[in-house]
């Protein structure tokens, strides 16, 4: 694969750190307005009839399609996601387990809208409430867990704040653990606080992609068909878009090849809404709409969301991990037996390309700025990062990716004596190229 240059491949040690920062950052400014690639067609054809719509690329994060994506509105019961992601963190740092066993208390049990009819005081596992939770979409199952998790939905809130911060959620703000409006709280667990549960379309698929990154088995759970709670009340999936409902007489019209998550979500303030999450020749996207006005205009949607990902789009790699890059094949050392070190990145860097894409050119800088290698040096060390940007006509974003170049070699340190002669040879280099600039 061909790729263009566009920065030094090895920093003089001469050159400071500051100068390294302003000559990466200049070559990054100049190219990402040349770079350009086979065009995909606009959204605006789908006609998508919902508030906000997106869809992005699970493991590049990438944004494909994007309407209204940034503008806030009322999640309904998609703010479980944030509720699913806590729990399952929870019992994957081993705090509790599936198993345990949990107090319904009066909050969870005065739940109303979509609900399992949990009385005060009822015992339930941790896994039979978590599960009413993701396909019932059952408030009081929902309420019951943040109770047992931080002792009440109140604290419960902070923690759920407190991940969206972490996670770049930056327009999202929650005031429980279900995606209820206020009024519909009762009244004595009502937050004093007089704003609602808000999100962005945009928000949405990253808590999902939390979701599938860090919980990879999340679709144990989610494409559940149904469950047999208290082993006679059954529990269907909101979800009509399951691949596995391709038999289903009342569903097969909607069910999606590969799709198996993730959240409904409806009241009145927030419509209909929907994230979807499915895969495909080893690619998985992630789509969010919301206040679509029917029941089954949420999943319709949803489809021509997904449909236009999978018909236009493929991840393509540009550099497998541990590869050298022509161009940047070394680092300086000081102090080593040898002045320089073979580097490979740490990582293989992926972008989202239109379909069909042969090949294609992204652009690159390295940057050694503040990675100074001292030896002794182990193989693995990082030496700088090399960032790569790639532009497609037709999409808003310019996608960069930047990952670590680590050394391939261990590098021992030189003897005094190697050192003495190294810095003889340097001050007669540079006195003999002073010497020669003098004429």
């Amino acid at each position: 694969m061909v790729v263009n240059m566009l920065c030094m491949s090895v920093i003089p040690a001469a050159v400071s750190a500051e100068q390294v920062t302003q000559v990466a950052t200049a070559a990054t400014t100049s190219d990402t307005t040349k770079a350009s690639v086979s065009k995909v067609p606009s959204p605006d054809t789908l006609g998508l009839a919902v508030k906000s719509a997106v869809l992005m690329e699970a493991s590049t994060g990438q944004i494909l399609l994007s309407v209204n994506a940034d503008q806030a509105y009322a999640p309904a019961s998609m703010t479980k996601m944030m509720t699913e992601y806590i729990v399952s963190e929870k019992v994957k740092q081993g705090e509790f387990s599936w198993d345990d066993i949990v107090t319904v208390k009066k909050n969870a049990s005065l739940s109303v809208g979509s609900r399992i009819f949990l009385a005060e005081g009822d015992q339930h596992t941790v896994k039979e409430l978590y599960i009413a939770m993701a396909i019932g979409s059952a408030n009081d199952a929902t309420v019951a867990l943040a109770e047992y998790v931080a002792g009440s939905e109140e604290e419960f809130v902070k923690l759920m704040n407190a991940e969206a911060k972490r996670m770049g959620m930056n327009d999202t703000h929650f005031i429980n653990s279900t995606g209820l409006n206020r009024s519909d709280m009762p009244e004595e667990f009502r937050p004093e606080d007089e704003r609602e549960t808000v999100m962005t379309a945009k928000d949405v698929a990253t808590l999902t992609r939390y979701i599938v990154q860090d919980h990879p088995d999340f679709a144990e759970f989610t494409s559940l068909q149904s469950y047999d709670f208290r082993g006679k009340d059954k529990i269907i999936n909101w979800n009509w878009m399951l691949e596995a409902n391709k038999d289903i007489t009342n569903f097969k019209q909607y069910a999606y090849e590969g799709l198996d998550g993730m959240k409904t979500g409806h009241t009145s303030d927030a419509g209909y809404c929907f994230a979807g999450t499915a895969e495909r020749d080893g690619m998985r996207l992630i789509s969010v709409v919301m206040g679509a006005k029917t029941q089954p205009a949420r999943f319709t949607e949803t489809k021509k969301v997904l449909d236009y990902g999978y018909n236009n789009f493929e991840v393509k790699q540009v550099v497998a991990g541990k590869t050298t890059v022509t161009g940047a094949e070394t680092a300086p050392v000081s102090k080593g037996k040898e002045a320089t070190v073979p580097v490979v990145t740490e990582e293989a860097v992926n972008f989202i390309v239109p379909k069909g894409t042969e090949s294609f050119e992204p652009e690159f800088t390295t940057n050694f700025a503040g990675e100074t290698l001292e030896a002794p040096i182990e193989a693995g060390t990082k030496a700088g990062t090399i960032t790569y940007t790639y532009k497609v006509e037709g999409m808003d974003e310019v996608q960069e990716q930047t990952v670590n170049l680590v050394t391939s070699e261990k590098v021992e340190k030189a003897g005094w004596f190697r050192l003495m002669f190294r810095g003889i040879g340097d001050f007669f280099g540079d006195m003999f190229d002073s010497i020669k600039n003098l004429f």
